[in-house]
């Protein structure tokens, strides 16, 4: 337990700096795609929504824009191929909707690697396991990250996530990062198959032991 307490002050100093350091360093990436958001799709530039960070603690999860605010005459949003903007599939096939992100993690409301932080609707959803994956703070990029993305199942994502939860380790964190740099370069996992994005989670059936 004293390891795994150092361990994750170690992450949160590393984090806190590395985001300082990569806002600085990629200010002209966050100008220059500002900008291209702008002038192709207007206002606003970046998306802003509540998710769960640690402990289930909501916090301002901050993108840069990729999809409209449309929808049906129910109410419900459209299919995400028809919100989509002009520009937001090559931002994603890029990663570079992710980089406000940044901010997040230097306010520390996130982490550079963790399970993902999900819809605040989906939290009574959670079955006793899943909820493991709160224990930690949700990152930019995690293990189900790199082992299929949105490509994979619901299931097979949480388990990715609790498993990181119980065997955290830097040397993971590393591990993890560097198969995060191959994933962006190869463009894999960027969606789940007949969606653009990944099929809305509406629970597991039964408990995991």
């Amino acid at each position: 337990m004293i390891v795994r307490a150092f361990q994750l002050f170690i992450k949160h100093v590393i984090d806190r700096l590395a985001a300082l350091i990569l806002i600085i360093a990629c200010s002209p990436i966050f100008l220059a795609t500002a900008i291209f958001i702008l002038l192709s799709d207007g206002r606003p530039v970046f998306f802003k929504q509540k998710r769960p960070g640690l402990n289930g603690k909501p916090f301002n999860l901050l993108k840069f824009k990729t999809m409209k605010n449309l929808y049906d005459r129910q109410g419900e949003p459209l299919p995400d191929n028809r919100r989509m903007t002009r520009g937001g599939t090559w931002l994603r096939r890029l990663s570079l909707d992710e980089l406000p992100q940044f901010i997040n993690v230097l306010k520390g409301d996130m982490s550079f690697i963790g399970p993902r932080p999900l819809l605040m609707e989906y939290l009574p959803l959670y079955n006793d396991r899943q909820k493991i994956r709160m224990e930690i703070k949700p990152g930019i990029t995690g293990l189900a990250q790199v082992n299929g993305r949105n490509a994979i199942t619901w299931e097979e994502r949480f388990e990715f996530d609790v498993w990181y939860v119980q065997h955290y380790s830097l040397f993971l964190d590393l591990k993890i990062l560097f198969l995060t740099a191959l994933k962006v370069f190869k463009r894999e996992g960027i969606s789940q198959e007949g969606h653009v994005t990944m099929e809305k989670f509406r629970g597991t059936h039964h408990e995991h032991q």
